[in-house]
């Protein structure tokens, strides 16, 4: 019998669960100093994290998607982009968004029901959080076509969740980058469960990664609670795309440590001893261990550093609940250039009562 092809799926990782190295690292990101300030950015973002799901708490945001557990996968990811990249998220990208230079005020204010928050001061290359699923994925592919049509060293990233890289619009951005040898990088955040539908249950693929082969991607698997894998992972995928080679598909593999969203009660679908054993395999926990061994890091540091993570992170929520509430009409009118008579209907109809109350 003839074969017509084969395939693998390199999976990395190297550092293990327990803080220990279980493989040799890559020379780049060996030296423990140069991960200190990522470890830092993970740490931020927990803190964050934290402080956003209390504001929801107590009536001042909206919805939130925790991102409990991914900061290694997006710390490394944002790590790994150049600030003339383009990155086009999910919902929960948070830590990738901060890398990027987007401001925690300006995601508050988006979960707050401020559209204004889309519209980031610094990060003037990147999509608008994207909410509808995988949708996303396909403007991130239209981005590399244009890249490469105008011959820009520039790479678009896009991420979706596990349930996400079901969707046809996932299958479709892969198969664009690879018919068009695209600047383009998929990264499917595998946290084990969309919504409460496990992982098990939304695909018959040994692998999330491999759903890159049929576009004719190069396909990978990355422990995403391994800082030091995620770097490695995204800079091979990264200098594959400037380099002209064309996409990637990368499966990070992770776990989400809380509710899919404040609205939300993973306590029904999930069990306490699935959570428990997810918690073994911390990122942070996971580095903080390895860093300290190095002589790097101690918990004088952390609570320290911690301190100054809450500081700043209470000036930005309080830029964002000084913010002066938008009038009702503003969700309306940047919708359309030339608005369209059913939206000025509605937008009268708002506005009558809002005069009435």
């Amino acid at each position: 019998m003839a074969v017509a092809a084969t395939f693998e799926i390199e999976s990395l990782q190297y550092l293990g669960p327990d803080g220990q190295l279980v493989a040799e690292p890559p020379k780049a990101f060996s030296d423990p100093k140069t991960l200190l300030p990522l470890f830092k950015h993970m740490l931020f973002l927990r803190t964050f994290d934290g402080k956003a799901i209390a504001l929801q708490r107590t009536g001042k945001l909206g919805t939130y998607p925790s991102c409990l557990g991914h900061e290694a996968t997006q710390v490394g990811i944002g790590a790994s982009m150049r600030p003339e990249d383009l990155l086009a998220p999910s919902y929960r990208e948070t830590g990738v968004q901060f890398l990027r230079g987007v401001h925690p005020r300006e995601i508050l204010m988006y979960w707050g029901g401020d559209e204004r928050g889309n519209d980031f001061e610094l990060a003037r290359h990147d999509f608008p959080i994207c909410v509808p699923i995988a949708t996303q994925c396909l403007h991130a592919a239209g981005a590399a076509l244009a890249f490469k049509l105008r011959g820009e060293s520039r790479v678009a990233v896009t991420c979706c969740g596990d349930g996400g890289s079901s969707k046809a619009d996932t299958y479709a951005a892969i198969n664009s980058a690879g018919a068009y040898t695209l600047p383009f990088v998929q990264c499917i955040i595998n946290n084990q469960w969309a919504i409460s539908v496990p992982r098990s249950a939304q695909t018959g693929a040994k692998t999330l990664a491999q759903k890159g082969i049929a576009g004719g991607l190069h396909c990978l698997q990355v422990d995403g609670n391994d800082l030091i894998a995620v770097l490695e992972g995204m800079h091979r995928a990264m200098e594959r795309a400037r380099n002209g080679e064309g996409g990637s598909v990368i499966e990070f593999m992770t776990y989400r440590l809380h509710d899919h969203t404040t609205a939300d009660d993973a306590r029904r679908y999930r069990s306490e001893d699935e959570v428990k054993d997810a918690w073994t395999r911390d990122p942070v926990a996971r580095l903080r261990t390895w860093l300290t061994a190095q002589g790097v890091w101690d918990e004088a540091q952390e609570k320290a550093w911690i301190e100054e993570c809450g500081q700043r992170i209470g000036d930005e929520i309080n830029a964002y609940l000084e913010l002066p509430v938008q009038p009702v009409e503003a969700m309306f009118d940047h919708l359309y250039a030339d608005m369209p008579p059913d939206v000025l209907e509605q937008r009268e109809l708002a506005l009558s009562r809002e005069r009435r109350a």
